[in-house]
C-alpha cells in the first residue's frame, strides 16, 4: 500500500511553527516514500474557523514550498477536503456504529450530565459516562420531549472496557489501560462530529497510512484507536513528534517572540531557512549537517532519527541559519525581497529604487554579508543614503588619527578625489594606494580612521566598495568636514 499522509490544521489563526514542522515532516515522509501528501481543513469549529484563516494557512504552506498532492484546491479521489463539506459522511458512519450496537443516542440534558459527574465524584469514581449510566434517561417519553422541543440527541460511542496499545514510530510502545476513559460523544446535537470522530472517519475514508502529528495529540489516540477497531478499519501507523519549547523550557508561545510562519516571513526570513531550521527541531541529518537543501532533506529524512524529547526553539540559531541562506541566495531575489523593507523605511521611493537598480543591487549585495534577516537591510543601507554626526571627541578615533601619517594620507586622498572625477572602484583603490605610498601611514590606524570618517563605524564590509557606493559627492563632504579642521 502506498504511503498517504495528511496535515490537518484548523483554520482558526496563523500557522504556528509547531504546525509548520508537522506539515514539513508529513511532506518529507510522503516525498521520501513516493507517497501522497494530503491537506485537509478541519473547520467544524464553526465559531472559530474562518475563511481568512484558511487562506492564511494555505498561503503560509505555499510560501514554505510544502506543496500538497490533494487538498481543498487540488482535486483528488478522496474529497471533499474540508470537514464542513463532509457532514453527510460523518452522519452515515455514526449510523453504522449505532446499527451495530457500538454507539447510541443520548437524550440526557447537560445539567443531568453534570449531576451524573458529581454523583460519580462523591462515590470516588472517575467521571466516566457509560451506556448503563445514561440508559435510564433515554426513555420513549424523553425522546418525545426532545422532539416536541425541537432538540436533537447526541451520539455516544460505547467505549470497550479493555486495554489498547500502539507501537508509535517515535515514542515506541504506548499502552492505554483498561477503563482509562468512559463512553464519549462522537456526534453533537447540532449534527456536527466531535474532533476525534471526524479525524478517524476522515483518515479511514482518505486511506491515510501514517499519522504524523504533535505529541499533544497522544491523549486523543486512545479514543481514535477504539474507533478504528469499531469500524474494523486498517490502523494507520502513528508517529507523535515532541513539543517545541522556548529557551526557558516552557511551551513555545508569544512571550518567546515570533511563533507564526507569517511573523517570520514579515521579518524578512527566507522560507528555505525556516524549513531547514524546523526540520532540525527534532530530526538530525545522518552526517550531522546543519545547512540542508530540501532535496537532500527528502532523501535523508527518517522517522527513526526523530528525537522523542522536546525540541528547544533557538532564535539565535535560526537567525544565523537565515543569514547563511541570505548570503547564498540569488542576488536579484534578495534585492526583490528587500524592496518592501527599503521602501517602508523611506530610504528610497519606488521610482528611485527602480531608476537606480544597479546601485541598489550592489548595495544590497555588500550589506547582506552582515544581516540575519532582510528587515535589517534598510539600517545597513543608511550609511550610503543618510548623513550622520561624526563624534569627533571619540577617543579611539582621536588616537587613530594621531598615528603616524594618518591625517596626511587622508588629506592626499581628499585632494585626489577632488581633482579626479573618475569614480570607479579601481580608481578609488589606486588613489588610496598612491596616497599610502606617499605618506606611509600606520596601516591599521589609517584604515580605521578612514572607515570611521566615511561610515561612522570602525567595522563594515569591503572599504573600497563601500566608498564607491557612498558616492563621490558624499565622500567629499564627509572628508571635507574633518580635513577642514586640520
Amino acid at each position: 500500500m502506498s504511503v498517504r499522509v495528511r496535515f490537518a490544521p484548523s483554520p482558526t489563526g496563523f500557522l504556528h511553527v509547531g504546525g509548520a514542522r508537522t506539515a514539513l515532516y508529513n511532506y518529507l515522509y510522503a516525498k521520501k516514500h513516493n507517497g501522497v501528501f494530503v491537506l485537509r481543513i478541519e473547520d467544524t469549529d464553526v465559531e472559530r474557523s474562518t475563511k481568512e484563516s484558511e487562506n492564511q494557512l494555505i498561503e503560509a504552506l505555499t510560501w514554505l514550498g510544502l506543496d500538497w498532492d490533494e487538498g481543498p484546491d487540488v482535486k483528488g479521489e478522496y474529497g471533499p477536503y474540508r470537514q464542513s463539506e463532509r457532514t453527510h459522511i460523518y452522519k452515515q458512519m455514526a449510523e453504522q456504529l449505532i446499527n451495530e450496537g457500538k454507539a447510541y443516542y443520548s437524550y440526557v440534558y447537560p445539567e443531568e450530565m453534570e449531576e451524573i459527574k458529581e454523583k460519580l465524584a462523591k462515590e470516588g469514581k472517575p467521571p466516566h459516562y457509560s451506556y448503563e449510566l445514561l440508559e435510564p434517561y433515554n426513555t420513549e417519553e424523553r425522546k418525545k420531549e426532545f422532539e416536541e422541543k425541537g432538540l436533537k440527541p447526541v451520539v455516544f460511542f460505547k467505549m470497550p472496557r479493555k486495554p489498547f496499545s500502539i507501537n508509535d514510530l517515535i515514542k515506541g510502545p504506548v499502552t492505554f489501560g483498561e477503563g482509562a476513559i468512559g463512553d464519549f460523544i462522537i456526534m453533537r446535537s447540532n449534527g456536527l462530529p466531535t474532533y476525534n470522530f471526524a479525524v478517524v472517519v476522515d483518515d479511514i475514508t482518505m486511506e491515510i497510512t501514517h499519522v504524523i502529528r504533535g505529541d499533544d495529540h497522544l491523549s486523543n489516540t486512545l479514543r481514535q484507536v477504539a474507533l478504528y477497531e469499531a469500524f474494523n478499519a486498517p490502523m494507520p501507523q502513528f508517529a507523535h513528534v515532541s513539543m517545541i519549547l522556548g529557551p526557558d523550557g516552557k511551551k513555545l508561545s508569544k512571550r518567546h517572540g515570533a511563533t507564526s510562519v507569517e511573523e517570520f516571513r514579515n521579518k524578512g526570513y527566507l522560507p528555505e531557512a525556516l524549513v531547514n531550521y524546523l526540520a532540525l527541531l527534532g530530526w538530525s541529518h545522518p552526517d550531522g549537517k546543519e545547512i540542508i537543501p530540501l532535496k537532500e532533506m527528502i532523501e535523508t529524512f527518517d522517522l527513526n532519527r526523530v528525537n522523542s524529547s522536546p525540541a528547544i526553539f533557538d532564535n539565535e540559531k535560526l537567525k544565523w541559519m537565515n543569514g547563511v541562506y541570505i548570503r547564498e541566495a540569488n542576488l536579484d531575489r534578495i534585492v526583490k525581497l528587500s524592496k518592501p523593507f527599503i521602501l517602508e523605511a523611506g530610504l528610497l521611493t519606488e521610482e528611485q529604487f527602480e531608476n537606480n537598480k544597479k546601485w541598489v543591487t550592489e548595495a544590497v549585495d555588500i550589506v547582506r554579508e552582515s544581516v540575519d534577516d532582510l528587515s535589517q537591510v534598510p539600517e545597513k543601507l543608511e550609511i550610503f543614503l543618510k548623513e550622520f554626526e561624526l563624534d569627533e571627541a571619540d577617543e579611539e578615533l582621536k588616537e587613530f588619527l594621531e598615528a603616524k601619517g594618518v591625517k596626511e594620507t587622508i588629506k592626499i586622498i581628499h585632494e585626489k578625489i577632488l581633482n579626479d572625477p573618475d569614480w570607479k572602484v579601481e580608481t578609488i583603490l589606486k588613489n588610496i594606494k598612491e596616497a599610502m605610498k606617499e605618506a606611509k601611514p600606520a596601516k591599521k590606524p589609517f584604515y580605521m580612521s578612514l572607515r570611521k570618517i566615511l561610515t561612522n563605524s570602525f567595522e563594515g564590509p569591503d572599504l573600497v566598495k563601500t566608498i564607491h557606493l557612498i558616492g563621490r559627492t558624499r565622500v567629499l563632504q564627509r572628508l571635507e568636514r574633518v580635513v577642514a579642521q586640520w
